[in-house]
């Protein structure tokens, strides 16, 4: 077997491949795309951290590639839907860069407090300004902290151990979870009005890109201070740029960038902002770690056939995964469904299987229900390993049950989300052998299509709603590849279940929700 390394990965991690007995392996650093096209058909394991795009047109000449692996969390670099129609497992490491990430978000919040970058610029240029570099304390300060992932968790800890006041804003996370942790829950409005300073910690979503803009950081407080750490198009960098130099804003620290490298921005050029190369993951431990856990995953899955830490396949047999590939696309495609229309602190999952599918092993199925629902909650730090200690981290309760019988169809998974206001369940069954269709969503029954773009329009159902619907989605070129309409009682509650060819952009949907009788619009993929 031969693996190729490439984007300077740790020399622990290449040593580990050059010990394994049945794998040779070849270390490249600075291959152009064109020039890893040309090279990759000879190789079965392919060793990156982020800096290397495995684009679906490399996937389409990899003839031999079995496994890419990430040194690290971030898969954006990799074409996993590609990956996964070539058979191609795709693996990261998650967890490896959580501490050495919370603590540089720490720093760089040390540093905003204490004006430290700017005072040790200043020293040496021969000058002596202890009051133009006076700054402020952070005990007894309030930190508000965007998303209750590991590393938002680890931050708040920190936070806390110094004896700040902790804020924060995570709707999948419970009160008694958040309480356990030490920290009070908010809304996003409530963490902009009270907090001194605010650090993020939240995937790119259409939910959090541009969340720091000109609208909400009028919701903070006057001298608030913020910390971005996560994902550079979070911040609406021209938003700051204009709060900073009004004053609204004391300083900002900025670890990622809309676009990198970033180059001289207005924003990065101001007196009062702190930047940094995108380090959050750059200390020499980290990079170890998490090259010596990639190294060893693909030595392992290559040698051995065993998966760890896969984001497109379980850890089962080859056997056992021929059989249930069916049942885990199904409760994927239903996980992610769902997980894309809650948006409140939840506390338990229960899943339900009857008929033929009680046979067999039931636990892979469960797990592939709960990547798919927590993925759009905690993205890329999420696999078929990690998802019940995920779950089990922020809380939430899990059970499984067989049910004999399956009335209707041959097999039926059944899925109900309870969360802190209301229970979400979800049904969905194989029509032959392979096509995943989900047959119950809460009251509604039909048959849904979970794949590509889909709009749940939910209305009143009087008349002309349809039509209105499909003249204002045509009006903007969007065609519906699949209808399902459903409804409790005639001109009452109605779902709309659309498929379309192309996304809807946000003016389409401000279209849709302008219409007489509709009452909501979501926008998701499966």
């Amino acid at each position: 077997m031969k693996v190729l390394a490439l984007d300077n990965l740790s020399e622990l991690g290449i040593q580990i491949f050059r010990e394994a007995e049945g794998i040779d392996v070849d270390v490249k650093v600075g291959l152009t795309p064109e020039e890893l096209k040309e090279i990759i058909c000879d190789y079965h394991g392919l060793a990156i951290r982020g800096a290397t795009k495995v684009t679906e047109d490399v996937i389409a000449v990899a003839n031999k590639l079995k496994v890419v692996g990430r040194a690290g969390t971030g898969l954006d670099n990799v074409n996993i839907p590609a990956a996964s129609k070539r058979g191609i497992v795709v693996m990261n490491t998650p967890g490896g860069n959580t501490v050495t990430t919370a603590e540089h978000s720490l720093s760089m919040l040390m540093s905003l407090a204490r004006n430290i970058p700017q005072a040790d610029y200043s020293m040496k240029q021969g000058k002596w300004e202890k009051k133009k570099f006076s700054g402020t304390e952070v005990f007894n300060k309030t930190l508000g902290v965007i998303g209750l992932g590991k590393i938002g968790s680890v931050v708040s800890d920190r936070a806390i151990g110094l004896g700040m006041q902790v804020i924060a804003y995570d709707p999948f996370l419970s009160e008694d979870q958040a309480k356990q942790m030490g920290i009070r829950l908010g809304s996003l409005d409530e963490v902009f009005k009270e907090a001194d300073f605010i650090t993020l910690h939240v995937p790119l979503t259409d939910e959090t890109r541009g969340l720091i803009n000109a609208k909400n950081i009028g919701k903070m407080r006057d001298g608030v201070r913020i910390i971005n750490c996560s994902r550079g198009p979070v911040v609406n960098e021209e938003d700051l740029a204009d709060a900073i130099e009004s004053g609204k804003v004391a300083g900002a620290a900025l670890d990622v960038y809309l676009v990198e490298p970033p180059g001289k921005t207005r924003l990065i050029g101001l007196d009062h902002v702190i930047c940094t190369p995108h380090l959050g993951a750059s200390t020499q431990e980290a990079q170890d770690n998490v090259a010596i856990a990639i190294a060893a995953q693909i030595r392992d899955y290559l040698l051995y056939g065993t998966i760890r830490n896969a984001v497109n396949a379980p850890a089962v047999s080859g056997e056992a995964l021929e059989n249930l590939k069916p049942y885990l696309d199904l409760s994927q495609r239903l996980g992610l469904f769902l997980g894309q229309t809650i948006q409140a602190g939840i506390k338990s999952v229960e899943a339900q299987y009857s008929g033929a599918v009680i046979d067999m092993e039931l636990k892979p199925i469960t797990t592939s229900f709960l990547t798919g629902f927590l993925t759009p909650i905690m993205r890329e730090d999420v696999n078929q390993v990690n998802a019940p200690m995920v779950a089990e981290e922020r809380g939430i309760i899990l059970s499984e049950t067989r049910v004999s019988k399956s009335e209707n169809f041959l097999s039926l998974l059944r899925y109900k989300v309870v969360t802190e206001d209301k229970e979400h369940v979800v049904e969905g069954t194989l029509f032959g052998r392979s096509e995943p269709r989900m047959i119950r969503y809460g009251s509604f029954r039909g048959e849904f299509d979970l794949s590509g773009e889909l709009l749940l329009i939910h209305a009143v159902d009087k008349l002309g709603v349809i039509g209105k619907v499909g003249t204002t989605l045509g009006a903007r070129g969007i065609n519906i590849s699949h209808f399902q309409f459903a409804r409790q009682t005639q001109g009452g509650e109605a779902l709309l279940f659309l498929n379309t060819d192309v996304r809807a952009d946000q003016t389409a949907l401000d279209d849709l929700l302008a219409l007489d009788h509709v009452v909501s619009v979501r926008r998701l993929t499966i």
